[in-house]
C-alpha cells in the first residue's frame, strides 16, 4: 500500500483484514467498520450531542470537532489489524496469512494482547509523524485503548519482545499507518485533526471516551449493519446511509431543542401553573446570575415546593449553557416513582417529543412506566443484551410513544445516555466508581443538568461518592443542584469545596469568602469566574406562616413489643384523627403494627421495604391518596376519620402526606425533623383536625431515659444510626420538650447546626457516654472513608492531570448488577431481590394461590405474569441469607419471560414458609416478610 502526500491508494490487503467474524452472517471487514462508526459518530453529532457538548469539542479541536469526533471513532479499532486479533478466527486468519501479512507462532502473552492496546499504539506512532502535534497522542491514545471500558496506564503500551510479534511487526505497521490516513481521506478530514489546539478538560475527554463506545455499539449492531465482505463494496457513503438507517431504526434522539427553553420571567407560572412563592424566584434568579456553569443549593422546608424550583432552576441553566436534558437523583426506588411523574408532565411542557427514562431496577412496577410501554414498538434484542424488561412483546401496530425512551437505551449501562432521566442516587454514584464502561455515564451526563433531591440523606460513606462526582461534574462544566430540607453546615461546605475542586481542577480550595446561611429558606450558588470563587446568595419568606410544634417523649423500654406506643396512640385519636408512626426497623414496625392493630382494627396500615412489589405500591398508593394534599373537588375522596400509617424510613422522605399525630423513633436531628415535615403538611379547615390534635404535636420513642445517666436505645437504632448523633439528638429533644416544642420550619437551620457541631448539647452526666460514642463515630467515619477510596473513580490526589491516562490502572469493579452496585456505593449489608412462589403437589403456584405448573411455565396470561412480578421482596440484609439467596435460580419455565428469567426464585411451601441461611422466613400478608431463627 502506498501513501503518498497524505493520500492512500488502497491495496487488495485491506479485502482480507476482517473486523468481525459473523455480522448478521457474514464477515465484516475491518475498514467497514472503522467506516461505519465514523459514519455514526457524524450522525450522534448531528442529532444527539447536547450543544454543550458539541462546543466543549469544537473548543478543543478549532472548530472542528465533528470532523475529529469522527475520525477518533473511525480509528477505534484500527487495533484489529495485528497478528493477535486477525489470528483469533483460523479460517480467516489464512486468508490474511496468503496476502503477505504473516507471523510467527503466538505465545501465550501474546495472543491475550488486546486490540484496544495495540490501536492505541499505532495511534501514538502516527501521531509522531512529522507535521503533526505529537503532544496531541498524551490525550487521544487513551480513547482509542478505553473504547472497551478500561483505560490503561502508558506504561502498558511499551511493548515486550513477546508482543512485538502480536503487534505486527514488518510490512504491518505500514498496513496499519495506512488504515489510518485511508479512515481520515473517507471523511474528507485531514490527520492534523488530530492535533488540536489545546486539551479539553478531562471530564470532557472521558464523556468523549464514552460517545466513542456508543458509537462502536450502535456500528456493532448486526440488525442495522449486516457484514460487507468484499473490498469493493466498502464505501464511506455506504458507512453514511447504514448510520442513517440505523439511528432512525433505533429511535434514538436528543433532547430539548434550545428554542423550547423559556425566559426566566414568569417561567414557573408558566410551567406549573401555580403562582411562585418566593424561594422559587430566588432560585430561578440564581441560576440566571451564575457567570459560568456551577452548583446550586437549595434549603427550603418540607413542601415548600423545592422540586418546582430546581426543574425551574434547571431550565435556567440549560438555556444558558446548552444542556439539553436533565438527571434528576432520589434517595430511593420508591421517591422515584413519584418524581418520574412529575418530571415527565414537565418536561413534556418543554418538548413532548422527549423521552423521559426511569432508571431504577423496580421500575416495572410503576404503572405509569408500565403504560408507556405498551405503546412502544420495540425493535428487537442486540448482541449487547438490550431487549424488552417490561414482557412487552414486539408489535408492529404499535407506534413509538414519544416519552419513551429509545429500547437502546435499556441496555446495561446506557440508561443515563437518555437525555431526561429521573433514578435513583446511585445512577450518579456509580458514575464516580472506577468501574468498567464509566465512561458511558459520563457521556450521559455531560449534556445534561444534574439534580439530587434530599441530598441530606446520603451518608458519610456515600457522601464520597456524591463529591467525586461532583468533582467530575464540574470539571465537565456540568450544573448541578442539590435540595435539601436540613443540611449541616459543614456537609454544605463539604459539597461546594468538592465542586469547586473540579472547577479549579486543584485539591486546595479557599472557601473563606463562603457566605454563611442565613434565613431559611436559603440557596447559596456556587461559580468560578476567571480563576476565582464565585458565590451567591438569597434567603427567601417562607411560603407558610411559622408552626410551633409540641414535643413529647414516651419512655419505652428498648425491647418494648410497642403496646406503649399504641396505648398512646388510641389515646391521641380517641377523637379521630390520622397519625403517622415512624420505627427504626422492619422488626419495630412489624411489632407495633400489631398492637395497634388489636386496639384500632382496620385503621392501621403498615408500610416497609418487606412487602412485596404490589402490596407496598397499594399500600404507598392509598396512603399518598388519603393522607394527601387537600382535594378540592367535591367528588374527591373525604379525609378518613381515623387512620394510623405504620412505616419505617420509607416515609422520611418525598412521601407527601399531611398527619395530625406523627410518633417517631429518635433519629438524627436532621432526619428527625425531615420526619417532623410529614406533620401539618398542609392547611386545613379547623375541623378536619379534631380538638386533640389540633395542635401539631410530635411523640418521640426509641429512648429510655436514664435516671442520672445517658438514655438507652433500641438496638437497631443504635445498629442504624450510631450512638453518637443519637445522644446529640436526644439532648437537643429533651430541650424543646422541657420548653414547648419547636418552631417549625423556623428552627430548623439553628438546630442543625448545634447537631452537628463541635459544641457541646449533652448534659453533664452524659458526657462520659458520649465522649466514647464520638470516638467510636470519629473510627467508623476513617475506616468507612478509607473503605469508600478503594471505588472512587480517581479521588482528590488525581485532581489537576491532563489526561485519562491510568484511569483503570488499580483494580476495577464490574458492576453490571443493580444490587452490586447499590452495595458499593451505599455500604450496607449486601440485599439479594427474590420473587416469592409457592409448591404444593399440583407443582408452582403464584403467592396468591394461581396454578403455574410443574416448572412454573404458565406465565403466558398477562394477569398471571403480573402477579408473579409483583410478588417481588428484598431479604434482609442478613451476610449468611444473603450468601444462600445467591444461590437460588429462577423457575425452570421463566426462561422465555425477559425479566423473570433474571430473577431468583423463593419457593414457600403451604404455610408461606421456607428456611434459608438459617433463618425461616414466612410471608405474612398483613406484616409482610417475617424474619425468624431457625431452630
Amino acid at each position: 500500500m502506498e501513501v503518498e502526500s497524505g493520500v492512500v491508494h488502497p491495496d487488495p490487503t485491506l479485502g482480507v483484514l476482517w473486523g468481525k467474524s459473523d455480522a448478521g452472517g457474514r464477515v465484516n471487514l475491518l475498514l467497514q467498520h472503522l467506516l461505519d462508526t465514523a459514519a455514526v459518530a457524524e450522525v450522534l453529532w448531528d442529532n444527539f450531542l447536547a450543544p454543550r457538548l458539541r462546543d466543549q469539542i469544537d473548543n478543543a479541536t478549532g472548530g472542528r470537532g465533528r470532523s475529529f469526533f469522527a475520525l477518533v471513532a473511525g480509528l477505534h479499532d484500527v487495533g484489529k489489524a495485528s497478528p493477535a486479533f486477525q489470528s483469533k478466527d483460523h479460517a480467516l486468519a489464512s486468508a490474511v496469512r496468503d496476502a503477505g501479512l504473516d507471523w510467527s507462532p503466538l505465545d501465550e502473552l501474546s495472543r491475550r494482547w488486546h486490540h484496544t492496546l495495540a490501536g492505541a499504539v499505532v495511534v501514538r506512532r502516527v501521531l509522531t509523524q512529522p507535521g503533526l502535534d505529537a503532544r496531541a497522542q498524551e490525550w487521544i491514545w487513551p480513547l482509542v485503548a478505553g473504547h472497551h471500558g478500561r483505560i490503561p496506564n502508558a506504561s502498558v503500551l511499551r511493548s515486550p519482545p513477546s508482543r512485538g510479534n502480536a503487534q505486527g511487526l514488518g510490512v504491518w505497521p505500514p498496513v496499519q499507518d495506512a488504515l489510518v490516513h485511508l479512515v481520515a481521506r473517507e471523511l474528507g478530514a485531514d490527520l492534523t485533526l488530530l492535533s488540536p489546539i489545546r486539551h479539553p478538560q478531562r471530564g470532557v475527554q472521558l464523556a468523549l471516551a464514552g460517545l466513542i463506545v456508543m458509537a462502536d455499539w450502535i456500528a456493532s449492531d448486526e440488525r442495522c449493519f449486516v457484514g460487507i465482505d468484499q473490498l469493493a463494496n466498502v464505501t464511506m457513503d455506504r458507512a453514511r446511509e447504514r448510520a442513517r438507517d440505523a439511528y432512525a431504526r433505533l429511535q434514538l434522539r436528543r433532547g430539548w431543542a434550545p428554542t423550547r427553553l423559556a425566559a426566566t420571567s414568569g417561567l414557573i407560572a408558566s410551567r406549573f401553573g401555580v403562582v411562585a412563592r418566593s424561594s422559587q424566584l430566588d432560585a430561578v434568579a440564581l441560576a440566571e446570575a451564575m457567570p459560568a456553569p456551577g452548583l446550586l443549593i437549595l434549603e427550603a422546608p418540607m413542601g415548600e415546593g423545592k422540586t418546582e424550583a430546581a426543574l425551574g432552576a434547571a431550565e435556567t441553566l440549560a438555556r444558558r449553557f446548552g444542556a439539553d436534558g436533565i438527571f434528576m437523583g432520589m434517595p430511593t426506588q420508591a421517591t422515584s416513582d413519584p418524581m418520574f411523574s412529575r418530571v415527565l408532565a414537565w418536561s413534556r411542557g418543554i418538548d413532548p417529543d422527549v423521552p423521559v427514562g426511569l432508571l431504577h431496577g423496580r421500575r416495572r412496577f410503576n404503572r405509569e412506566w408500565y403504560e408507556l410501554q405498551r405503546t412502544t414498538a420495540f425493535t428487537g434484542v442486540d448482541e449487547f443484551g438490550c431487549d424488552d424488561p417490561y414482557g412487552v412483546s414486539t408489535s408492529e401496530d404499535r407506534a413509538p410513544h414519544a416519552q419513551v425512551p429509545s429500547e437502546w437505551f435499556s441496555g446495561p449501562k446506557r440508561g443515563l445516555l437518555a437525555p431526561v432521566t429521573v433514578g435513583t442516587i446511585d445512577q450518579l454514584l456509580h458514575a464516580a466508581t472506577r468501574t468498567r464502561h464509566v465512561m458511558l455515564r459520563h457521556a450521559g451526563l455531560a449534556g445534561r443538568v444534574v439534580i439530587v433531591d434530599e441530598v441530606h440523606a446520603c451518608d458519610m460513606y456515600m457522601a464520597q461518592f456524591l463529591l467525586e462526582a461532583l468533582r467530575w461534574l464540574a470539571d465537565s462544566s456540568v450544573p448541578v443542584i442539590l435540595l435539601s430540607a436540613t443540611l449541616p453546615p459543614a456537609f454544605r461546605a463539604d459539597l461546594v469545596r468538592g465542586y469547586l475542586q473540579g472547577a479549579l481542577r486543584h485539591r486546595d480550595v479557599d472557601l473563606g469568602e463562603l457566605p454563611e446561611s442565613e434565613g431559611y429558606p436559603a440557596a447559596l450558588a456556587v461559580s468560578v469566574e476567571g480563576d476565582r470563587p464565585w458565590f451567591g446568595t438569597r434567603a427567601s419568606q417562607a411560603w407558610r406562616p411559622p408552626m410551633d410544634v409540641l414535643v413529647e417523649i414516651l419512655d419505652e423500654a428498648p425491647d418494648n413489643d410497642g403496646s406503649q406506643v399504641a396505648r398512646r396512640v388510641d389515646e391521641a385519636l380517641s377523637s379521630g384523627g390520622c397519625a403517622l408512626v415512624i420505627r427504626n426497623t422492619v422488626a419495630r414496625a412489624q411489632q407495633t403494627f400489631r398492637q395497634l392493630k388489636e386496639l384500632l382494627g382496620r385503621d392501621v396500615v403498615l408500610l416497609h421495604a418487606r412487602l412485596t412489589a404490589a402490596a407496598r405500591a397499594e399500600r404507598t398508593a392509598a396512603a399518598l391518596e388519603a393522607l394527601g394534599p387537600p382535594k378540592g373537588a367535591p367528588t374527591a375522596t373525604p379525609r378518613p376519620h381515623r387512620l394510623v400509617v405504620v412505616a419505617t424510613q420509607l416515609a422520611e422522605q418525598s412521601f407527601d402526606v399531611d398527619v395530625d399525630l406523627l410518633v417517631t423513633d429518635l433519629a438524627p436531628l436532621d432526619l428527625l425533623l425531615q420526619r417532623v415535615g410529614r406533620l401539618h403538611r398542609h392547611q386545613r379547615q379547623d375541623e378536619e383536625r379534631p380538638d386533640e390534635v389540633r395542635k401539631p404535636r410530635v411523640i418521640v420513642t426509641g429512648i429510655k431515659r436514664g435516671d442520672d445517666g445517658p438514655p438507652l436505645f433500641p438496638r437497631g437504632s443504635s445498629y442504624v444510626y450510631g450512638d453518637y448523633l443519637l445522644l446529640r439528638a436526644a439532648a437537643l429533644v429533651e430541650v424543646a420538650a422541657a420548653n414547648g416544642g419547636w418552631k417549625m420550619p423556623t428552627d430548623v437551620p439553628r438546630l442543625v447546626a448545634r447537631a452537628y457541631s463541635d459544641e457541646a448539647v449533652v448534659p453533664p452526666s452524659w458526657e462520659q457516654a458520649a465522649e466514647r460514642a464520638r470516638q467510636d463515630w470519629d473510627y467508623a467515619l476513617q475506616e468507612r472513608r478509607a473503605r469508600a477510596e478503594q471505588f472512587l473513580l480517581a479521588g482528590e490526589d488525581r485532581l489537576g492531570l491532563a489526561t485519562l491516562a491510568g484511569l483503570h490502572d488499580r483494580p476495577i469493579a464490574d458492576l453490571d448488577d443493580e444490587d452490586a452496585v447499590a452495595a458499593v456505593v451505599r455500604d450496607g449489608e449486601p440485599t439479594v431481590e427474590v420473587v416469592l412462589v409457592r409448591q404444593d403437589e399440583r407443582g408452582y403456584t403464584t403467592l396468591g394461590g394461581r396454578p403455574m405448573g410443574p416448572l412454573g411455565e404458565g406465565i403466558s396470561d398477562a394477569s398471571v405474569v403480573e402477579e408473579v412480578v409483583g410478588s417481588t421482596v428484598r431479604l434482609p440484609a442478613r451476610p449468611a441469607l444473603t450468601r444462600a439467596a445467591l444461590d437460588l435460580a429462577p423457575l425452570p419455565g421463566w426462561s422465555g419471560d425477559a425479566w423473570l428469567r433474571r430473577m431468583r426464585a423463593l419457593v414457600l411451601d403451604e404455610t408461606r414458609s421456607a428456611c434459608l441461611g438459617g433463618r425461616v422466613l414466612t410471608y405474612d400478608e398483613e406484616l409482610g416478610l417475617l424474619d425468624g431463627r431457625s431452630t
